[in-house]
């Protein structure tokens, strides 16, 4: 009923930038925050971002100062704008929708996106 559709994702050199989209279509009656989650190869998933309806934003204290998230919410759409990256940046990052309620449906859910692959060179 409800997809995140993720792109952006590539190759680049240390200090260059990316940008990360993901879209979210189906039955949606409203979305209450969207996000970014990154995994890296041995390590844990990490919370890299996150966006409320309202614009309230929150993040991983590694990326402060060079990510920001945005969202449309007229489009069901949160961005990832990724500055100064670095080698430790690489990761499949994850794109997250919670509090999704879809249309004629009783309940709030979560979705996922099947992830984009970002590679920092060094």
């Amino acid at each position: 009923q409800v997809q995140l559709v993720e792109s952006g994702g590539g190759l680049v050199q240390a200090g260059g930038s990316l940008r990360l989209s993901c879209a979210a279509s189906g039955s949606i009656f409203s979305i209450n925050s969207m996000g970014w989650y990154r995994l890296a190869p041995g390590k844990q998933r990490e919370l890299v971002a996150v966006i409320t309806t309202e614009g309230s934003t929150t993040y991983t204290d590694s990326v402060k100062g060079r990510f920001t998230i945005s969202r449309d919410n007229a489009k069901n759409t949160v961005y990832l704008q990724m500055n100064s990256l670095e080698p430790e940046d690489t990761a499949v990052y994850y794109c997250n929708a919670r509090g999704v309620v879809v249309t004629s449906v009783r309940g709030t859910y979560i979705y996922w996106g099947q992830g984009t692959q970002v590679t920092v060179s060094s």
